[in-house]
């Protein structure tokens, strides 16, 4: 039982056009880069744009100081490409250092042994080395048209003004504001007396703002001087200083010797279709080995029903089985969405699909106060037992469970999508790309079709209580099945965002319950 209406509807409008579109879970992040495109930019253009202004505007959940994938399709080559940025631990990370308690308690996201004063969790000393400038600037070498300074100074610009204080940020910063509390540069920047979650009143119509004037200067010097600036230059050493002086372990040589890597994608037919995903540590060979056992059954026909359903919640099963049992990530299904996700189409038919996360909401809740930065907590992807796959240690790439991905139907329409959520994403990237290869649906349908969430290690389907009783029956007969509303705050399923481009006409959507997130058309007339 619960308390919410059951009249309510919630909808969201998707416009075909001839100009490029940014879907991103802000929507002035979506303005920054459609803006972009009106002044002719590539989409690798406003993705840079949009990265760089998601993470002022969303700042708990990406930022410079993240982590994330891009994958790409490029209408001149006719061909995918993926750019991988993770995070890396640290070369002077000692396991030593994150004894267990042995105390039976788990960490945040993962259930991993719970550490000595969670420090895999919280604080500099969860800190990873960061990936997102770098992968920017790898983008933008390879195929960016615009000015660097160009992408980066909209987002000094929106720092410079501040976030705006709303509802929606007061509850998510609510939701962590005890942890912010710890850190007196994290409760300075977020919170009121360093204990509140700023808030306004109930009839109040005044805005209020963050102060990320520190974080504004910080992207103006990256505007201005370059990604190096941030891993050789001034950024550089007082990152590196303030989390030194925090307890992390972060070196120059860490970010002076980080690289972002271009890498060919896994390329995956189905129904006619082709899906290009990421590599290597990633959702993607997941994603693959869910379609490769979809691929196994009979073709659906028509809308999805109960045989389709089903199909999902056991290839999303037996992939996620796998996945525990070989690859070591076993991040909790009821973590929290902390993440980011958008996705941006051009007039020519160039498609980016960009996740990027700080790991936990809030990542480290630790900001660097020299830069205004707010801190990943990376480390924690790591099992912090020895001997396992994933087992903590220094110079390591972290396994996450992005999965942006770009694919085609056997209709000629081409679409990118991806989600945040934690491994809630790969259920969502799933269903959406099924959706519109083999049942046919646009966007706009696939976005506001009722989904299941399979991403537990105990076979349980989380499903939406607006299915059809026949498709709930269907899963409860095979599955331990639960229901659950799609809800604003918290979210059961994965917030993805999405563009399609169907002959030369282009249209995005995002998570329907998303209260910021929306896709943005250039203004260009058609």
């Amino acid at each position: 039982m619960d308390n919410f209406s059951n009249s309510q509807t919630v909808r969201k409008q998707v416009v075909a056009t001839r100009g490029g579109v940014v879907a991103a879970q802000h929507r002035r992040a979506a303005e920054v880069g459609a803006a972009v495109l009106e002044a002719g930019g590539d989409a690798v253009d406003a993705a840079v744009a949009a990265s760089f202004a998601i993470g002022v505007v969303e700042p708990w959940m990406s930022g410079p100081a993240a982590g994330g994938c891009m994958t790409l399709w490029r209408a001149g080559e006719q061909r995918a490409h993926v750019i991988n940025y993770g995070m890396r631990s640290p070369r002077a990370l000692d396991p030593a250092h994150y004894p267990l308690t042995g105390d039976g308690r788990v960490a945040d996201l993962f259930p991993w042994p719970a550490v000595v004063d969670d420090r895999n969790v919280q604080g500099a000393s969860a800190v990873a080395v960061p990936g997102v400038v770098a992968g920017m600037a790898l983008a933008h070498q390879t195929w960016g048209k615009m000015p660097w300074r160009d992408l980066v100074t909209p987002a000094a610009d929106l720092a410079q003004e501040g976030l705006i204080v709303d509802w929606y940020s007061a509850l998510l910063t609510a939701s962590t504001a005890r942890a912010l509390s710890r850190d007196p540069d994290a409760a300075a920047m977020f919170l009121d007396d360093g204990c509140w979650p700023p808030m306004s009143g109930w009839t109040t119509t005044q805005q209020r703002h963050l102060d990320q004037k520190a974080f504004a200067r910080t992207l103006r010097q990256i505007a201005e001087e370059g990604p190096d600036a941030f891993y050789r230059g001034d950024i550089a050493q007082a990152l590196v200083r303030d989390v030194q002086a925090k307890g992390g372990c972060l070196g120059l040589d860490d970010l002076a010797h980080y690289r972002a890597e271009r890498v060919d994608p896994l390329v995956l037919d189905y129904r006619g279709g082709r899906i290009y995903a990421a590599p290597g540590l990633t959702g993607g060979p997941t994603l693959a080995a869910a379609l490769a056992q979809l691929s196994g059954a009979a073709p659906a026909r028509g809308a999805p029903g109960p045989a389709s359903y089903r199909a999902v919640a056991g290839a999303l099963h037996s992939a996620f089985t796998a996945r525990l049992e070989g690859m070591g990530d076993h991040e909790s299904p009821s973590a929290p969405g902390c993440t980011t996700h958008f996705s941006v189409v051009d007039r020519q038919g160039n498609f980016c699909s960009v996740t990027q996360t700080l790991l936990s909401i809030f990542g480290s809740r630790v900001v660097s106060p020299s830069t205004g930065l707010l801190l990943n907590n990376g480390i924690m992807w790591f099992d912090p037992e020895p001997g396992k796959a994933n087992s903590l240690g220094p110079d390591k790439r972290c396994l996450a469970n992005y999965c942006p991905v770009v694919a085609n139907t056997a209709d000629g329409r081409r679409f990118a999508v991806g989600a945040s959520g934690g491994r809630k994403i790969l259920a969502a990237v799933l269903q959406l790309s099924v959706f519109m290869i083999e049942h046919g649906m646009s966007l706009e349908e696939a976005f506001h079709q009722p989904r299941i969430d399979v991403s537990g290690n105990q076979g349980e389907v989380m499903a939406d209580a607006q299915l059809p009783a026949e498709v709930l029956e269907a899963l409860s007969a095979e599955f331990r099945t639960a229901t659950t509303r799609r809800h604003v705050y918290p979210y059961a399923f994965a917030c993805p965002s999405g563009v399609q481009r169907d002959g030369d006409l282009n249209s995005g959507c995002t998570e329907i319950m998303s209260p910021w997130g929306d896709a943005v058309a250039e203004k260009r007339a058609d």
